[in-house]
């Protein structure tokens, strides 16, 4: 005997390690390697093993794209990790975290999401890598759409079947995310297959990116020719990962010069994101929920107040953005017809710069992210609501209430690098009791399905506001909630 924990799941033993007085196990299978036959297949039923598996490792990532893809080796891309407060007990809440970053990119195995502060407050964690990128998003001839969702779906259905021999309840589970984690749990909102594999879900920045099928059919196609290939399994199949993955993010630089076709899709940087197919993904979450074809469930949603900085200021525009710039993203993102005036009319002593920050910021997160906690509402469900408006103490300042800044805060991961780039190598006392504010609402909610403050509903609006001194307002982006109140989020089209 090793002396180290183990459990016995479906397909066999693993033996993870501990981690303080937590039992952790990593790099566990969910799925078979999609690669060779099952390349752009739907995820397959991963083969048992006899013996005894090691489970101290993360599994390797899926080839990505962007400025921030992380590179490792191995093609085990489908795996998932369990953190546990105590093997041998029974009945425990369930978290399942579904990383961000833009559908092109991100992994499990980031020390921003470590979980030993949910983990000790009571939560069995788990967390999942699944296709990003060309591989889990990129519209295939011959092979089904959004595969990085039915991954998302596969490793769900892993948690009802083994989620008990990790101490964890299958009946009480949560599912959460941010940015695109919770693009992705909105869809799996709408999604049949996904019907029942989980009670609660956390959305933090949801975002509003989904295309049109003939979008996503002509994304293929630029791809494709930039490899040399036609769209379809057989011909991709033969060009490697990598190679593919190094494409798209070379097809993303050049998205600008795709904007009279692409419309939305080229001002936003990532070219694939979930495509609404006819088939894995029918409509949008919002359309979906205020049309009765999903039911609502319990669901907290938050977003933070200056979405958007992150991108200025990563891409070094902060302090750069013209007039002509602010007219084409009022002009493209503002709802029609009247959206631009409308933006320019409340926010009349707004420079280009923030008025452009702010079309962006409601359109790509915000307000996504408060209609769907209106029409989960709406559909017969529980919504919960908070804006962040603590501001980001590193940089000067300078980034505000970013994009991201919430999930170390949710986590408890101050001291990872994510966490030191945006609170400083000593967080203030201000920092830390938001951090625990937004812990014990996790907590709670996935725990009794109630975050410690009232529910959103349409005739107050109340949402609680993470600041120096929290409190529960109204909604406190009015001016824009007025704006987009008859507007849902529309797929990216071809223009």
């Amino acid at each position: 005997m090793s002396g180290q924990p183990g459990a016995r799941t479906a397909q066999g033993f693993v033996e993870g390690c501990r981690q303080g007085r937590h039992a952790v196990f990593r790099g566990i299978p969910y799925a078979q390697p999609p690669v060779g036959p099952l390349r752009f297949q739907a995820p397959a039923p991963v083969e048992g093993w006899d013996g005894t598996r090691q489970a101290t490792d993360f599994g390797p990532v899926v080839p990505q794209s962007g400025p921030t893809a992380e590179r490792s080796a191995g093609n085990d891309w489908l795996t998932l990790n369990v953190s546990t407060p105590a093997l041998g007990t029974a009945g425990l809440p369930v978290l399942v975290w579904i990383h961000g970053g833009a559908y092109i990119a991100g992994a499990s195995s980031d020390p921003m999401y470590e979980p030993a502060a949910l983990t000790g407050a009571g939560l069995v964690v788990v967390s999942i890598n699944y296709r990003v990128a060309a591989e889990g998003f990129l519209l295939v001839e011959g092979a089904p759409a959004n595969r990085g969702l039915l991954d998302q779906i596969a490793a769900l259905e892993w948690v009802q079947r083994n989620i008990a021999a990790f101490g964890g309840d299958p009946d009480r589970v949560t599912v959460a995310g941010q940015s695109a984690g919770a693009g992705s749990i909105s869809a799996l909102l709408t999604m049949e297959r996904a019907h029942g594999l989980f009670r609660r879900a956390i959305v933090h920045s949801v975002p509003g990116s989904l295309c049109t099928r003939a979008l996503a059919e002509e994304v293929a196609v630029a791809l494709a020719a930039r490899v040399g290939a036609t769209p379809d399994t057989e011909a991709l199949s033969g060009v490697g990962p990598l190679r593919l993955a190094g494409e798209l993010t070379a097809l993303g630089t050049g998205l600008p010069d795709h904007r009279r076709g692409w419309g939305r899709l080229a001002q936003t940087g990532v070219a694939v994101c979930p495509v609404l197919d006819g088939t894995v993904l029918s409509e949008t979450p919002w359309r979906a929920l205020t049309g009765g074809r999903t039911d609502g469930i319990e669901l907290l949603v938050g977003h933070t107040r200056d979405e958007f900085r992150l991108f200025s200021v990563m891409t070094g525009r902060l302090g750069t953005f013209t007039e002509d710039e602010a007219r084409t993203a009022l002009d493209l993102f503002a709802p029609a017809p009247d959206g631009a005036d409308a933006y320019r009319a409340a926010h009349p002593q707004a420079t280009p710069e923030e008025l452009l920050e702010l079309v962006y910021s409601d359109a790509l997160f915000r307000m996504p992210s408060l209609q769907l906690a209106q029409a989960n509402q709406a559909a017969g469900g529980t919504s919960f609501l908070f804006e962040l408006q603590l501001a980001a103490p590193a940089s000067g300042g300078v980034l505000g209430a970013c994009h991201s800044l919430d999930v170390p805060l949710a986590f408890g991961t101050l001291d990872s690098p994510a966490g030191r780039y945006l609170f400083g190598d000593r967080p203030t006392t201000e920092v830390s009791a938001v951090s625990r504010e937004l812990q014990r609402a996790w907590v709670r909610f996935a725990t009794t399905g109630d975050p410690g403050w009232p529910a959103h509903r349409p005739e107050r609006r109340l949402t609680r506001v993470l600041d120096i001194e929290s409190r529960t307002l109204p909604y406190p982006e009015e001016a824009s909630r007025r704006i987009w109140e008859r507007h849902d989020p529309a797929p990216f089209g071809l223009t």
